[in-house]
């Protein structure tokens, strides 16, 4: 028996009935050998961690576009923020860490530059429509590895596409993921919002706050607990409903105190020319894409628009500044 094989006896041992486990995965698309040393679980993982598009993430926007400050999130740092909520869930309930883990890592790999402003403005602009959950299972599927993609097992890939609102993932940990997600950036967004002085914490109704807790400290503490003592020994991960209804109105009083806040939001014009402009100017000069884009076109038969709109997607908040003044802002004479 090789490591790999001893991992997947002991998942058999500790987890809980309703986990998922290693060895009894959907598999993948396109078959491969097992690893003698991490299960498959594993092995998306560090799939998805060693992926261009995770790294990219480091430059993206959460909700604070270009923020003076070291201590906004950025998409990755939400990213990870979720694995550790997801993770801690996982672990409380006995479930697949790993599977856990990978979907939280990759939940958001197909968000475009400049956050939510970003993907409304190519969901706007594509003839197919653009959504960054739908996003993530391309680079996932497709766009990673030249066209060859990660190809990931199932259950993680369902995760993925299912980690939004109306979604409906298959496994306990991708609906740990799902519930994770939305604690998270209610959370820290709070706390980047405090921080950029938005609203103070004596803002937030008390409605919410005496049931939540008054403070990000106590409100993860008050939420995750709720999942994990509401779920143990069951085929489903939930909240208690007036947790839950205090989480989902105070992502209401998010929505309408920093989301739409015109202050955090007052870049976002001039994010949505910026993408509508290299749009226009790629699907105009597609044989400006970099190489591969350009072979997804002319050798795999991709639609230009499409191809244009996962060039545009993959690009971090600066390289699609770059690439705009490149394009648009004339240069200096040099003599």
């Amino acid at each position: 028996m090789n490591i790999r094989e001893q991992q997947e006896h002991r998942e058999h041992l500790i987890l809980s009935q309703y986990a998922s486990f290693s060895d009894e995965s959907r598999g993948r698309d396109r078959e491969e050998p097992q690893c003698p040393m991490r299960t498959i679980y594993q092995r998306d993982r560090d799939r998805i961690i060693h992926c261009k598009a995770f790294r990219r993430l480091k430059h993206k926007t959460q909700v604070f576009l270009a923020p003076e400050g070291d201590h906004y999130r950025t998409r990755l740092t939400h990213t990870l923020e979720v694995a550790q909520i997801a993770r801690s869930i996982a672990r409380a309930l006995c479930l697949n860490e790993d599977l856990t883990e990978a979907i939280a890592l990759g939940h958001d790999l197909g968000h475009t530059p400049f956050g939510h402003a970003g993907e409304r403005t190519l969901n706007s602009l594509c003839p197919v429509g653009f959504a960054h959950y739908k996003q993530s299972i391309r680079v996932v599927e497709f766009l990673e590895k030249d066209g060859a993609g990660l190809n990931l097992t199932w259950e993680v890939r369902d995760g993925i596409i299912n980690h939004r609102t109306s979604g409906n993932p298959a496994t306990l940990e991708g609906k740990a993921v799902r519930l994770s997600d939305k604690i998270a950036y209610i959370n820290h967004d709070i706390d980047d919002a405090i921080r950029a002085s938005i609203f103070k914490e004596s803002d937030i109704p008390e409605e919410f706050t005496s049931v939540l807790g008054h403070s990000t400290k106590e409100r993860l503490n008050t939420m995750i607990n709720d999942i994990v003592i509401n779920s143990i020994g069951k085929d489903d991960i939930i909240m208690s409903e007036p947790i839950h209804d205090a989480m989902t109105r105070l992502r209401q009083f998010m929505f309408d105190s920093l989301y739409l806040n015109p202050t955090a939001k007052s870049e976002e014009a001039k994010a949505d020319k910026l993408i509508t402009e290299l749009y226009r100017y790629y699907v105009d000069n597609t044989d400006k894409l970099p190489d591969t884009y350009k072979r997804f076109i002319t050798e795999l038969g991709e639609r230009p628009e499409q191809v244009v709109c996962d060039y545009i997607a993959g690009m971090s908040d600066q390289y699609s500044i770059s690439k705009f003044q490149e394009i648009f802002v004339p240069k200096a004479w040099k003599g």
